[in-house]
């Protein structure tokens, strides 16, 4: 059975925001059971299957707008089907259901106060170093008037990073260095949940929620690709509803 993760945060109650775990699909092996992604060697029947009992479970009114993820900063218009090779999608469409796919890597879910714009975006550390919830956030008219929600994502007692990794993001944000505890000579333990939370700050968003679920920690209900490089993948999902039930 799929349960979904539903975000906690104060949007407008036409707006339909889940992430999802790793349980209720029909995967076998190293994807069991609810893996979304057809790239990952996966049986492609039952990828499909599993996004069939998703959209089924959801209620979702469109076929998702499944990207194919670069770690990059390009911001997907699905109503206008520009591209498919980015790493956020945004729409003020109805039943326009954006949707990113992670397995370690921080999802964050988006939408203006009004429920009249919504963005999902996919940050790993490349990602969010170059700058793709800045990205998003462009997209919308008032950052100051966006909410976001971070999804589940490799906690900072298990994201082990190099210093150049550190660097970059000191580089561009001293306060980054707030995120990285040394871990042993060369390597740091990184928080992904709080320098996404200080770069969404940082463009103007006050209203942040969610993060904390590490991905790696529970593999009973997250894949991880840092734990398990052959793995499934998580998806999440946002659309504005015309239907306020």
């Amino acid at each position: 059975m799929i349960e979904p993760i539903i975000p906690d945060w104060p949007a407008p109650e036409h707006v339909r925001a889940y992430s999802t775990t790793r349980q209720g699909g029909v995967s076998q092996g190293a994807w069991a059971s609810l893996n979304l992604a057809t790239h990952v060697k996966d049986d492609p029947n039952h990828v499909a299957e599993n996004r069939r009992r998703l959209s089924e479970t959801l209620v979702i009114p469109n076929e998702p707008y499944w990207l194919e993820q670069v770690h990059g900063t390009e911001v997907a218009r699905p109503e206008l089907k520009t591209t498919h090779c980015a790493d956020a999608a945004f729409t003020q469409q109805l039943n326009t259901p954006c949707v990113v796919m992670t397995a370690d890597c921080l999802p964050v879910l988006f939408c203006d106060e009004q429920g009249t714009a919504v963005a999902a975006a996919h940050a790993g550390w490349r990602g969010l170093a170059a700058g793709v919830l800045e990205q998003t956030l462009k997209c919308f008219d008032e950052p100051s008037k966006v909410m976001a929600w971070m999804g589940p994502a490799i906690g900072p007692e298990h994201f082990e990073v190099g210093d150049e990794v550190r660097e970059m993001f000191v580089q561009q944000h001293a306060a980054a260095e707030n995120a990285f505890v040394i871990s042993r000579s060369g390597h740091w333990m990184a928080d992904i949940f709080l320098l996404a939370r200080q770069r969404l700050s940082s463009a103007g968003v006050s209203h942040i929620f969610g993060g904390g679920i590490c991905t790696y920690a529970d593999a009973d209900h997250f894949y991880s690709f840092r734990r398990e490089s052959v793995t499934g993948r998580m998806a999440s999902l946002i659309w504005l509803s015309d239907d306020n039930k």
